[in-house]
């Protein structure tokens, strides 16, 4: 039987989400499968993945095939790399604890990337923010603006009405006497 490492959908319309799943190559994609050895999540940013390392590794070094986009998770997590380095102890270039040493620094390496592309976007999100309430500050400034000079006017109009009110009383009242 010929297995492959797959992507099986699920979530809703437009949001989807997957599980990794181990299965019979000529099962269809949403078909039976052998195994689930993770999820994956592309609507995060950065894609949020878990996957079970160990039994991945295992079906990587048993020979199950991958597809594109599972080769691609699999590489990012790091299964390929110690599918490598495992191959190197076997061969005596080195030992299991150097392996391990350098997985963990890439891991590390891979870590503080992931929180750089985080921190940016936070930042990016902070900056628009701030773009947006100055605007918004901006445009309240003109719409007080605008009613000051409103309310400049009315009280302008209603003191010359006064003014003509009092100038029309003190006319009448030198008449009278």
């Amino acid at each position: 039987m010929a297995t492959k490492i797959r992507l099986q959908r699920g979530g809703r319309k437009s949001y989807a989400f997957y599980r990794i799943v181990i299965a019979d190559a000529r099962a269809p994609r949403d078909g039976r499968f052998t195994e689930k050895i993770g999820t994956y999540n592309p609507n995060t940013n950065p894609a949020t993945v878990d996957l079970d390392f160990d039994r991945a590794l295992y079906w990587v070094e048993t020979g199950a095939q991958p597809t594109a986009t599972a080769h691609n998770i699999l590489k990012g997590e790091g299964v390929y790399l110690m599918k490598h380095l495992r191959g190197g102890v076997k061969k005596g270039a080195f030992d299991e604890a150097i392996a391990q040493k350098k997985f963990d620094a890439w891991k590390a390496d891979k870590q503080k990337g992931l929180d750089t592309v985080r921190e940016n976007e936070a930042k990016a999100k902070a900056e628009a923010a701030a773009k947006e309430l100055e605007a918004e500050k901006k445009l309240n400034e003109a719409i007080a603006q605008k009613v000051a000079e409103k309310k400049a006017a009315e009280a302008a109009a209603k003191a010359e009405a006064e003014a003509a009110a009092n100038a029309e009383a003190t006319e009448e009242a030198p008449a009278e006497a």
